[in-house]
């Protein structure tokens, strides 16, 4: 252990082993990067908004070469749209919700001094670090950022004439994620290993708290999926720098026919959702996990259906396997095939019910505290629901031909996506922030942040599927070429005008946040009186979590207002009294 040697600043905050550190390192990556991904959607959604119109705000941000007048440049709405889809899913949900929840938690719940690896942790960190400055750099080059989509579709991500985006940009974009994916697979394999193999004395696998079973299950699909990304890229590596044909064929630019033959796209598009769609689930999944812990923490209630819980999450990581086909629905594939896919798809609506059924008995005549990471993870029930109803409709090959690259599918996964994975995170950073730095939050400036991100969120994304249901394409820089979308401006100001309220508040969650580790209250060490772990642990930072034994564990982590007890929490480390069953 290393408690005895002076910790310098550089190995005590930058290139840190300790895996509290680690995590922080993640979030706050995490935090500017979202920062970033907003203000990129919120200069597109200004020109969505008022088309044509000069805006001083994109000439501010973008200057003469990508905003001429005020006004943004059709190839600059391209690259935000992707730099932004890019940014949100990998860099924020994926990197910024699992790296941070996994490092922090999996240690303390599970009662081990650190990871499995603290030097594979810390290079998990560099690596997507090294991959953000890269990507980052895009955005500094004369030609611009990739500008293919955050899907990065061939032939357009494949042929550097194209457009402009893709010559260096794309480039840019496929060496920061390769350097993604490596941070991605050194940090899951530390996860499974950590959680496998370092549990305390009596921490069975049944008694293991649901967080850390979301996030044994994320690792293991980000393990098994991400490398077929990786595989995806290369390929297009290939094809863009030298001369192969994997996904390029019969192309005609200006008039004169490539060499390339042989090729299809579609085979890009299988690998690429191979991977998307079990992401979706390594996104949602950590968010499932962090919502049942606050959950029952604050109704004062065990979790309802903790078996279930567990086996509706195995069951959606093997399902998001099989259902990559529904988003091909119009590539040209057989109905045969398009109607297995849709089976799968309505399949894996099952286990995510069963989940939801279980939040909403959990809440039922619960005793229930609405503190602000409370109501995020109500929120993320509500957001879940409906955006998974819509799912039913574009998991089904007959109906999502009708919507498909429409704005309902962009309302559908920012719903389900995008937002229930940011109330997720949003409660997790409010539920643990005191045992992260020993101060609480302000509670006041937490309820407007909810209440503010929760109607502008909804005003946002809700529209969105009447706006896809009237025909409106998606990724359209103006629509002023088809007169049947002239009468649907007016819900698209509506949006921006949600868009930007909603953006300017995360500015009050951010301020919270770094204010209070400075000046905020000082935290008791269990403020929540929860059940699990890390709240047994000091709150002063310490490598190594307990100062002498590693607490042991007798009972499973939400014995919550059990009848005969004294008071409504025994914590995990308290022994059975006699004659008293477990759960």
């Amino acid at each position: 252990m290393s408690e005895h040697h002076k910790e310098t600043f550089v190995s005590k905050y930058i290139f840190s082993l300790d895996h509290k550190m680690i995590a922080k390192q993640f979030l706050i990556t995490g935090m500017l990067m979202g920062i970033l991904g907003m203000v990129m959607s919120l200069l597109f959604r200004i020109q969505i908004g008022n088309p044509g119109e000069s805006n001083a705000i994109l000439q501010w941000f973008l200057g003469d070469r990508w905003a001429e007048g005020g006004i943004l440049d059709p190839n600059m709405y391209l690259a935000l749209v992707t730099m932004h889809g890019t940014i949100l899913v990998f860099w924020v949900l994926t990197a910024g919700l699992t790296g941070t929840f996994a490092n922090f938690l999996i240690p303390l719940q599970i009662g081990a001094r650190d990871m499995a690896s603290g030097f594979l942790n810390m290079l998990s960190y560099w690596f997507f670090f090294a991959a953000t400055m890269v990507l980052l750099s895009s955005l500094f080059i004369e030609t611009g950022p990739a500008s293919a989509g955050w899907t990065i579709y061939p032939p357009l991500s494949a042929l550097p004439e194209a457009i402009s985006g893709s010559g260096l940009g794309q480039t840019l974009w496929l060496v920061a994620m390769a350097l993604f994916v490596v941070s991605s697979l050194l940090g899951g394999l530390n996860y499974i290993v950590t959680i496998l193999n370092l549990r305390t004395k009596g921490m069975s696998m049944k008694r293991l708290p649901l967080t850390m079973w979301a996030i044994l299950i994320t690792a293991i699909l980000g393990v098994l999926s991400f490398p077929v990304l990786l595989s995806a890229a290369l390929l297009l590596i290939f094809d863009r720098s030298f001369g192969t044909s994997f996904y390029l064929s019969d192309i005609i630019i200006n008039n004169e026919a490539l060499h390339h033959v042989g090729g299809s796209p579609i085979l890009f598009e299988h690998l690429f959702w191979f991977l998307g769609h079990p992401e979706v689930y390594i996104i949602l999944l950590p968010a499932l996990g962090i919502v049942s812990e606050v959950m029952s923490v604050n109704t004062r209630k065990p979790i309802f259906g903790y078996k279930a819980m567990v086996g509706a999450m195995l069951a959606i990581a093997f399902l998001s396997f099989i259902v990559w086909g529904h988003h091909m629905f119009i590539t040209g594939m057989s109905p045969f095939l398009g109607s297995v896919f849709t089976f799968t798809t309505l399949l894996i609506a099952i286990p995510s019910a069963v989940k939801v059924f279980n939040y909403l008995v959990t809440l039922w005549r619960g005793n229930i505290r609405f503190s602000p990471a409370m109501l995020f993870a109500i929120a993320f029930v509500s957001t879940f629901i409906t955006g998974g109803l819509t799912g039913l409709i574009l998991g089904d090959s007959a109906l999502d031909i009708n919507v498909h690259d429409t704005y309902f599918v962009v309302g559908h996964f920012h719903i389900v996506m995008g937002l229930s994975a940011i109330y997720g995170m949003f409660a997790g950073v409010y539920h643990w922030f005191p045992k992260m730095y020993g101060k609480m939050m302000n509670k006041k400036l937490g309820y407007l942040h909810f209440w503010v991100t929760f109607i502008s969120a909804y005003g946002v994304f809700f529209p969105m599927h009447f706006l896809g249901l009237a025909g409106l394409p998606r990724r359209y820089y103006n629509n002023d070429a088809f007169a049947m979308f002239d009468n649907l401006t007016g819900i698209n100001e509506v949006i921006t005008f949600f868009a930007i309220t909603g953006g300017l508040i995360q500015l009050i969650f951010v301020f919270n946040f770094f204010y209070s580790i400075f000046k905020g209250s000082k935290s008791v060490q269990n403020p929540w009186k929860s059940n699990t772990l890390e709240w047994t642990a000091p709150i002063e930072r310490i490598h190594g979590n307990w100062p002498g034994d590693i607490p042991e564990v007798h009972r499973w982590p939400y014995d919550y207002s059990k009848p005969g007890a004294d008071e409504d929490f025994i914590p995990q480390t308290e022994p059975l009294k006699e004659g008293e069953i477990e759960h």
